[in-house]
Protein backbone atom coordinates (compact mmCIF):
# COMPACT_ATOMS: atom_id res chain seq x y z
CA UNK A 1 0.00 0.00 0.00
CA UNK A 2 2.84 2.45 0.57
CA UNK A 3 4.68 2.06 -2.69
CA UNK A 4 1.03 2.51 -4.34
CA UNK A 5 0.58 5.26 -1.88
CA UNK A 6 4.14 6.97 -2.92
CA UNK A 7 3.16 5.93 -6.51
CA UNK A 8 0.09 8.13 -6.72
CA UNK A 9 1.25 11.00 -5.21
CA UNK A 10 4.74 11.07 -7.68
CA UNK A 11 2.25 11.11 -10.93
CA UNK A 12 0.18 13.55 -8.98
CA UNK A 13 3.16 15.98 -8.37
CA UNK A 14 4.57 15.24 -11.70
CA UNK A 15 1.31 15.80 -13.64
CA UNK A 16 0.81 18.92 -11.47
CA UNK A 17 5.00 20.12 -12.90
CA UNK A 18 3.35 19.33 -16.73
CA UNK A 19 0.43 21.49 -16.22
CA UNK A 20 2.04 24.32 -14.95
CA UNK A 21 4.97 24.38 -16.72
CA UNK A 22 6.83 24.21 -13.78
CA UNK A 23 9.59 21.76 -15.71
CA UNK A 24 10.87 24.60 -17.77
CA UNK A 25 13.81 26.26 -16.68
CA UNK A 26 12.95 29.41 -18.44
CA UNK A 27 9.88 29.83 -16.60
CA UNK A 28 11.22 29.36 -13.03
CA UNK A 29 14.04 31.56 -13.69
CA UNK A 30 11.52 34.57 -15.33
CA UNK A 31 9.95 34.04 -11.85
CA UNK A 32 12.91 34.93 -9.71
CA UNK A 33 13.45 37.85 -12.10
CA UNK A 34 11.75 40.07 -9.83
CA UNK A 35 13.05 43.15 -11.09
CA UNK A 36 12.97 42.39 -14.92
CA UNK A 37 10.63 40.46 -17.10
CA UNK A 38 9.04 38.81 -13.70
CA UNK A 39 5.89 35.69 -14.35
CA UNK A 40 3.95 35.20 -11.01
CA UNK A 41 3.15 31.64 -11.85
CA UNK A 42 5.20 30.07 -9.63
CA UNK A 43 3.75 31.80 -7.32
CA UNK A 44 0.11 30.52 -8.15
CA UNK A 45 1.80 26.94 -8.01
CA UNK A 46 3.14 27.35 -4.98
CA UNK A 47 -0.29 28.22 -3.46
CA UNK A 48 -2.33 25.62 -4.75
CA UNK A 49 0.50 22.68 -3.97
CA UNK A 50 -0.06 24.25 -0.19
CA UNK A 51 -3.04 24.74 -0.26
CA UNK A 52 -3.04 20.38 -1.42
CA UNK A 53 -0.85 19.68 1.33
CA UNK A 54 -2.19 21.56 3.94
CA UNK A 55 -4.77 19.07 5.18
CA UNK A 56 -2.28 16.05 5.46
CA UNK A 57 0.49 18.17 7.22
CA UNK A 58 -2.42 19.26 9.76
CA UNK A 59 -3.89 15.77 10.34
CA UNK A 60 -0.29 14.27 10.66
CA UNK A 61 1.09 17.12 13.36
CA UNK A 62 -2.76 16.28 15.16
CA UNK A 63 -2.22 12.71 15.24
CA UNK A 64 0.94 11.83 14.64
CA UNK A 65 0.87 8.94 12.09
CA UNK A 66 -0.10 9.42 8.41
CA UNK A 67 -2.73 8.44 6.62
CA UNK A 68 -2.24 4.65 6.19
CA UNK A 69 -1.49 4.62 10.15
CA UNK A 70 2.12 5.00 10.31
CA UNK A 71 3.96 6.75 12.70
CA UNK A 72 5.02 9.59 11.59
CA UNK A 73 7.20 12.83 12.87
CA UNK A 74 7.09 16.33 11.82
CA UNK A 75 10.67 18.01 11.84
CA UNK A 76 10.90 21.12 14.38
CA UNK A 77 9.37 23.89 12.87
CA UNK A 78 11.71 26.00 15.10
CA UNK A 79 14.72 24.88 15.24
CA UNK A 80 17.15 26.75 12.71
CA UNK A 81 20.56 25.45 13.00
CA UNK A 82 23.65 25.17 10.67
CA UNK A 83 22.84 22.47 8.67
CA UNK A 84 19.27 24.06 7.67
CA UNK A 85 20.48 26.99 6.85
CA UNK A 86 23.48 25.92 4.63
CA UNK A 87 21.23 23.29 2.91
CA UNK A 88 18.88 26.54 1.98
CA UNK A 89 21.75 28.28 0.73
CA UNK A 90 23.01 24.97 -1.73
CA UNK A 91 19.31 25.08 -3.02
CA UNK A 92 18.69 28.75 -3.59
CA UNK A 93 21.86 28.99 -5.48
CA UNK A 94 21.60 25.72 -7.49
CA UNK A 95 17.69 26.72 -7.76
CA UNK A 96 18.65 30.09 -8.86
CA UNK A 97 21.83 29.23 -11.12
CA UNK A 98 19.65 26.45 -13.43
CA UNK A 99 15.98 27.05 -12.69
CA UNK A 100 16.08 23.50 -11.44
CA UNK A 101 15.00 22.07 -8.55
CA UNK A 102 14.98 18.14 -7.82
CA UNK A 103 11.57 17.32 -8.69
CA UNK A 104 11.51 19.04 -11.82
CA UNK A 105 14.83 17.43 -12.41
CA UNK A 106 13.82 14.38 -12.36
CA UNK A 107 11.00 15.36 -14.84
CA UNK A 108 12.89 16.59 -17.01
CA UNK A 109 15.39 13.34 -17.40
CA UNK A 110 12.37 12.13 -19.29
CA UNK A 111 13.57 14.31 -22.15
CA UNK A 112 17.15 13.66 -22.44
CA UNK A 113 18.45 17.18 -22.05
CA UNK A 114 22.34 17.46 -21.05
CA UNK A 115 21.22 19.52 -18.75
CA UNK A 116 18.91 17.69 -16.86
CA UNK A 117 21.53 14.46 -16.09
CA UNK A 118 24.48 16.77 -15.07
CA UNK A 119 21.57 19.26 -12.34
CA UNK A 120 20.55 15.00 -11.48
CA UNK A 121 23.94 13.86 -10.94
CA UNK A 122 25.21 16.90 -9.52
CA UNK A 123 22.54 16.48 -7.01
CA UNK A 124 23.22 12.73 -6.43
CA UNK A 125 26.75 13.39 -6.01
CA UNK A 126 26.22 15.87 -3.45
CA UNK A 127 23.87 14.31 -1.44
CA UNK A 128 26.68 10.99 -1.40
CA UNK A 129 29.43 13.76 -0.34
CA UNK A 130 26.79 15.21 2.49
CA UNK A 131 26.23 11.71 3.66
CA UNK A 132 29.98 10.59 3.69
CA UNK A 133 31.48 13.93 5.15
CA UNK A 134 29.00 13.73 7.82
CA UNK A 135 28.45 9.97 8.76
CA UNK A 136 25.14 9.76 8.34
CA UNK A 137 23.15 6.44 7.44
CA UNK A 138 19.28 6.31 6.99
CA UNK A 139 17.87 4.07 9.54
Amino acid sequence: MAFLTALIAGVLFGSGLLVSRMCDPQRVLAFLDVAGNWNPALAFTMGGAILVAAPAFLYVRKHRVDLLGEGCELPDRFKINGQLVAGSAIFGIGWGLSGICPGPGLLLLTGGSIQSFVFVGSVVMGSLALRLASGWTRH
